[in-house]
């Protein structure tokens, strides 16, 4: 789905993860609805409507830096601690709480203003799983 406006563009895009807690890169998935909404100078926001997933910013050159991430998530937020959530996914919930649900970057001649070693993340802590994102960029 895509709305087009004078200085918006707005896509919803699918994202499948491979296991319970999972997170995937989603910088070049980002970067082309950047690239298509022709916008030079602004702002793009990601933001995941689910309340057991979330999005977040870190290294993108060193898959190990992922792993810790999510073993350490994993080590503060065990799966089974006792909760009282009825479905059985309290730990998700807690650790997309923690990660959050929006990222903004800076959007400079054309392209996403991220750091060098940066890359978006789609997080998931309930998979695996289909899932969505949305992605705007402003002018």
């Amino acid at each position: 789905m895509s709305f087009m406006g004078s200085a918006a563009k707005i896509d919803t895009l699918e994202v499948r993860s491979g296991r319970r807690a999972d997170a995937i890169d989603i910088t070049d998935r980002v970067q082309q609805v950047v690239r298509e909404s022709g916008v030079q100078t602004g702002l793009c926001q990601v933001y995941v409507p689910h309340t057991t997933a979330g999005v977040f910013i870190n290294e993108n050159a060193d898959p190990d830096a992922l792993s810790d991430i999510l073993e350490t998530l994993e080590a503060l937020v065990p799966w089974e601690n006792g909760y009282r959530h009825a479905e059985g996914n309290a730990a998700a919930h807690i650790k997309a709480t923690l990660v959050g649900s929006s990222q903004s970057v800076p959007v400079r001649n054309g392209r996403l203003a991220l750091g060098r070693w940066q890359g978006i993340y789609f997080a998931d802590f309930d998979g695996p799983r289909e899932r969505h994102f949305q992605v705007t960029v402003l002018a």
